[in-house]
């Protein structure tokens, strides 16, 4: 099984360029109305316009927010300390700064966190692997 989430947002175009600055990855469709964005040839988000039907009706309605309220959009990445300079880079909204979950080491993940607020107002959660907060993890 491979997750394949979708979010509407107001500018395709605009945020596929956004989260392929943030995540390092590719589109692979294009265009105004729906991007799939993938990363080493695996789907990682697609995307899709608020007001576009398509052949399914509308996905959502732009009216009620937050966007995404209750749900965290996460991405574990190999590359986590250069994704937090592409975060910088992209002056990207910090709603939680680089943290190691748990804080005192003890169990858990044991991994770098960052929370992030993309264009969208979706909340974006960027971690490195788990076990590589204590420094021995290796790609």
């Amino acid at each position: 099984m491979s997750p394949q989430p979708l979010i509407c947002v107001r500018d395709v175009e605009a945020s596929s360029r956004w989260y392929q600055r943030l995540l390092g990855c590719q589109g692979a469709h294009g265009g105004p109305e729906y991007e799939r964005l993938v990363s080493h040839g695996r789907l990682i988000l697609q995307l899709h316009r608020w007001d576009v039907e398509h052949h399914h009706g509308r996905i959502g309605d732009p009216n009620i927010t937050p966007y995404g309220n209750g749900v965290l959009l996460w991405f574990e990445l190999d590359d986590f300390d250069a994704a937090m300079g592409r975060a910088e880079n992209l002056k990207a909204q910090i709603v939680m700064p680089r943290h190691r979950n748990p804080p005192d080491g003890n169990g858990g993940p044991n991994h770098w966190e960052v929370w992030l607020r993309d264009p969208d107002g979706y909340s974006v959660v960027l971690a490195s692997p788990d076990g590589s907060a204590d420094g021995n993890w290796r790609p």
